[in-house]
């Protein structure tokens, strides 16, 4: 598989910092048929966790978070990398924003252990399109 970029939409809510939370959101998008891009949890103070929802279709996702009550924010973008794994496999990448001064202020990545990779990268919106524009999406 060559490198492939592509744009996508997250959203995220805010949940208490207890077991099974991330298991009752899984369970609802699951069963409302919401496929994830990605997923991500992070600790946001001492009592309280984002989880941060990358779905494949997002008025799946809204109709998920209505029928739940479940408070989502978004859309927010970022991009998304998935390619074969090989050492400097992100390099080209990261030189392409670092020459055109786009800062990547976040990111996450796995190797799936098979070869491939997938990774997400968060640039501030304002630079969001230039990020587009030089990755040549």
């Amino acid at each position: 598989m060559a490198i492939n970029v592509r744009p996508v939409e997250y959203f995220y809510t805010m949940v208490e910092d207890r077991p099974g939370e991330a298991f009752q959101l899984l369970s609802s998008l699951a069963a409302g048929d919401v496929n994830l891009l990605a997923f991500n949890i992070v600790p946001v103070g001492a009592n309280c966790t984002q989880l941060v929802l990358f779905p494949e279709n997002t008025p799946a996702l809204a109709r998920v978070a209505e029928r739940q009550g479940m408070v989502i924010t978004g859309p927010q973008q970022a991009l998304l990398i998935q390619g074969d794994d090989e050492l400097g496999a992100l390099v080209e990448v990261h030189r392409k924003l670092a020459d055109a001064g786009v800062n990547v202020y976040a990111s996450n990545g796995v190797n799936d252990g098979r070869g491939s990779y997938g990774y997400v990268i968060y640039v501030r919106p304002e630079r969001f399109d230039d990020a587009v524009r030089v990755l040549g999406l």
